[in-house]
């Protein structure tokens, strides 16, 4: 492997002067640059987020609009039927509960607005209740509407696409080689079939990752490069927050520095993409969460997760003022 130096000189003029993407080899050696280097790393990982997606951050709020009670055994997720979790089954929302929330959102400021449920897909009742809340929260608060329920199919991805959904945000979690170790309901492979369906009919793909579920470093590569395949325009980076209940209960959290040497290295290996904290950056990172934001993040989820508690928007708000970075809307961003 070359130096530490000498390799981050070759990945600056891939990624500035000749604007390629790196290879899976040249995203390995950055991989297993010493500790000593992360600073480093994640200052030219900044530095990249600039050149390609400018200074911009876009902030979202997500609401659990149907929650716990789903089939499947993600072994990560409360949210499961199958796991003794501290979180209770709540029937899906009223349209007038999902306006008051994402009036809240856009208060903040925000210009994007995620509606969550807690299915392996949806069905007929949920396909109606989505095709008449996604335009009316548009209509009402201005935000663009952003969708996550699940598998779907043809049909389905054309009229959530018809209804005016933004996104449709559809998560690989984890590399091929490691999914069966934790999920066994459904395959990888059905979710990437998703993911294709989204972007067919025309919605833009958020697709993000789960670290921290005993994946290798090789297999955080190898989904990196299925990442890229897959062509999302948002890539949410979550850390796990193990949930009591669930099988990955008693995992360790990743470490911090971890952490940042992985966000930089998301942003190297995908440059264009809008890179979102996502749940777990909180109890991962703790006052380390201002060098995330310098080390290629460029998009917030503010306020509290799915089955989890975020820290207050004010304090998100707080930082990126302090960082002089400005909202607003990021949308293919080259």
């Amino acid at each position: 492997m070359p130096a530490t130096t000498e390799l981050l000189d070759a990945v600056r003029r891939a990624l500035l002067d000749d604007r390629r993407q790196l290879t899976l080899e040249e995203l390995s050696d950055l991989a297993a640059v010493p500790d000593a280097d992360d600073g480093a790393l994640a200052a030219l990982a900044h530095e990249v987020r600039l050149a390609w997606c400018g200074d911009v951050v876009e902030v979202e709020g997500i609401l659990s609009a149907k929650t716990g009670g789903c089939p499947e055994d993600c072994q990560f997720c409360s949210q499961s039927a199958r796991y003794e979790s501290p979180v209770r089954a709540v029937p899906l929302l009223a349209h007038d509960e999902v306006v008051a929330a994402a009036v809240e959102t856009a208060a903040l400021g925000a210009s994007e607005f995620c509606l969550v449920y807690a299915v392996r897909g949806p069905d007929e009742r949920l396909m109606a209740h989505l095709e008449e809340v996604v335009p009316l929260v548009r209509r009402e608060t201005g935000l663009n509407v952003a969708v996550s329920a699940g598998i779907l199919d043809d049909d389905q991805a054309g009229r959530l696409a018809a209804a005016g959904t933004h996104r449709y945000n559809h998560n690989l979690e984890t590399a091929r080689s490691h999914f069966p170790h934790i999920v066994t309901t459904h395959t990888w492979e059905e979710r990437f079939a998703t993911c294709e369906l989204v972007r067919r009919h025309g919605m833009e793909l958020c697709c993000g990752v789960l670290l921290g579920m005993g994946e290798s470093d090789e297999q955080r590569i190898e989904l990196l490069g299925q990442l890229r395949d897959a062509g999302p325009a948002e890539v949410p980076l979550n850390f796990l927050d193990p949930r009591p209940g669930t099988p990955l209960a008693g995992r360790p959290l990743v470490a911090a520095r971890e952490a940042i040497r992985w966000i930089s290295l998301f942003r190297l290996a995908l440059p264009d993409v809008i890179l979102r904290y996502a749940g777990g950056r909180e109890v991962t990172l703790g006052d380390l969460q201002e060098m995330g934001m310098t080390a290629g993040i460029n998009a917030l989820i503010v306020g509290n997760y799915l089955t989890t508690l975020g820290r207050s928007p004010q304090e998100d708000l707080v930082m990126l003022d302090k960082l002089r970075m400005p909202m607003g809307s990021l949308s293919q961003v080259i």
